[in-house]
């Protein structure tokens, strides 16, 4: 592997990392792929099999403020177009304690906790997500319906829970779109499925993210042979890892959009 070794968690981090995985529904292992010089993602391509022509296309749009007073208070609003599929919502606190959840809201149906661990770190958040059905997000981000027409009252309430006072849904500024290719692959010899981000950035920045996701209880024996199976394809595990969500927060806001 080229480059220096990720760095590795302490023990008081490993600690809060079993704590908060006893707590959560889901655990998501995820690693940032860096570009090789001139090649951009064909090597990783390769040694992983994956077929670009099988990936589907999203716009993601964040809401925030131009200052991003949201992701200040850990709390994350987008929407999303697919193709093909059914528009969809989110709003998300991280990090999350999971036992500081109040019951009504840890025990509903659309809402869960999730671990996101990648090399070096990790981060517990709890989302309120909605299927929004065809057509929902187009005019909600071209100004012709509110933004929060996108949201449901539990995902209203959550929001109002956990925004800074006085900033409303309706207030906020619409960040992006972004273009992002998935792709949700098998791996030839794995009987895990991977999925494949690549997150396209106006200024031409890209983000290759693989993921895989696992019961809670088995994230470490599934991040040891995710990593094994990775390195032995010859898979650069040593780039500095970068998070999707704040990388396009950061850019829309510089912009200005």
């Amino acid at each position: 592997m080229a480059g220096q070794e990720a760095p590795q968690l302490g023990d008081e981090q490993l600690r809060e990392l079993v704590g908060l995985l006893r707590e959560a529904d889901t655990a998501e292992l995820k690693l940032t792929v860096p570009e090789q010089p001139g090649h951009g993602y064909r090597s990783t391509v390769a040694a992983l099999g994956m077929d670009p022509m099988d990936a589907f296309l999203r716009q993601v749009y964040f809401f925030d403020t131009p200052a991003l007073d949201l992701d200040s208070a850990g709390v994350v609003v987008r929407a999303r177009r697919t193709q093909g599929r059914p528009d969809d919502s989110v709003v998300k606190l991280r990090p999350v304690v999971p036992g500081d959840l109040p019951p009504e809201v840890r025990g509903h149906k659309r809402f869960g906790v999730e671990v996101d661990a990648l090399p070096g770190g990790f981060v517990c958040s709890g989302s309120f997500k909605a299927k929004l059905g065809d057509g929902y997000v187009k005019p909600a981000v071209t100004g012709e319906r509110p933004i929060s027409s996108l949201f449901d009252e539990p995902q209203r309430a959550f929001y109002a829970e956990h925004a800074p006072a006085g900033l409303e849904l309706d207030d906020l500024t619409v960040l992006g779109p972004l273009l992002v290719l998935k792709l949700k692959f098998v791996p030839e010899g794995v009987d895990r499925r991977m999925v494949a981000e690549v997150w396209l950035y106006p200024d031409g920045k890209t983000i290759l993210e693989l993921s895989t996701k696992c019961e809670p209880g088995e994230a470490f024996q599934v991040a040891a042979e995710a990593r094994a199976d990775l390195s032995a394809r010859g898979v650069d595990l040593s780039g500095e890892q970068e998070t999707k969500t704040r990388t396009a927060l950061e850019f829309f806001a510089a912009a200005g959009s």
